[in-house]
């Protein structure tokens, strides 16, 4: 797929990855991996740093209400990484932070809602399919109508200050709505992403009538499935930066599981305002990424 920038573990012509290793001591050939992953290192330990603080970061908020990545994205963007590199490093940090999440929300009982696994195994194949359109198209039009949503989300979600607070009625099915939403939100995931757990969230209490605590772990869940699929396709082509990756992993699962602590612990009281928080944020930066695009 032009444009994308293969591993950088194997970024490298397989004769001067040999010679590399011809170089050093004979006890020193045999952890192969450790010289490629060492020779990998391109950025600057300060970057590494930060890309791991950006991690611990975007991995708390993501676990909480999504929306890590308005800090992981453009974290990786300026550590120098370009933009497919960086939408691939992203969905490999992202879902092992998020794996520590749904790990947390499945122990306390989060998910326990009917339809999750249908919801993931749909979400999954349709991250994958949205990363292969993302990748011989551009969501243009996408990029003008999502921020005009996600306000209305944010508007609703601030007046209607009930939102969540309790468990309502079911509007459809357990199938039908894990179906469709799967399929739809997975692929908008893929292809586009920004927002995909406010959307969900919304869906589940205004759709399947959760309480937010609830929401938030199947949103969890679905968006876990949604990245595997997508990042499947990005490893596929080679679109992941692992050692940025490995950085960022190593603050997200710290943030991740505190994160999730406090929704389970906390609830309604900690998920409304950084929820809230959060879309608003989205919105105002895809509306200026439309104007100044």
């Amino acid at each position: 797929m032009d444009g994308f920038v293969r591993i950088r573990l194997a970024g490298q012509p397989a004769a001067t990855v040999e010679n590399v290793l011809q170089d050093r001591p004979a006890w020193s050939r045999h952890c192969r991996i450790c010289h490629l992953f060492m020779d990998a290192l391109t950025l600057s330990p300060l970057t590494y740093s930060l890309l791991l603080v950006a991690g611990f970061a975007g991995g708390l908020i993501d676990a909480i209400a999504g929306g890590g990545g308005l800090i992981t994205v453009p974290a990786l963007l300026a550590a120098g990484l370009p933009p497919q590199l960086a939408l691939g490093t992203n969905k490999l940090q992202s879902a092992c932070g998020t794996l520590i999440a749904v790990r947390r929300y499945g122990q306390a009982g989060l998910l326990r809602t009917p339809g999750i696994p249908l919801a993931a195994g749909c979400a999954a194949l349709a991250g994958a399919a949205g990363a292969w359109t993302v990748s011989i198209t551009q969501p243009e039009a996408l990029r003008q109508i999502i921020p005009w949503m996600l306000a209305a989300v944010a508007i609703y979600t601030a007046l209607n200050r009930r939102f969540g607070q309790q468990a309502g009625q079911a509007r459809l099915s357990p199938v039908l709505f894990a179906t469709g939403a799967g399929l739809s939100l997975g692929f908008y995931d893929g292809f586009f992403g920004p927002g995909t757990g406010s959307f969900w969230a919304v869906a589940l209490v205004g759709l399947m009538g959760l309480d937010l605590r609830q929401a938030t772990g199947y949103t969890k869940a679905a968006n876990l499935a949604s990245n595997l699929g997508a990042l499947a396709f990005f490893l596929s082509c080679g679109a992941v930066d692992l050692p940025a990756a490995a950085a960022m992993i190593a603050g997200q699962l710290v943030g991740a599981r505190l994160g999730s602590g406090l929704v389970i612990h906390r609830g309604l009281a900690v998920i409304r305002p950084v929820f809230l928080t959060v879309v608003f944020a989205l919105t105002i930066k895809l509306l200026l990424d439309a104007w100044s695009g």
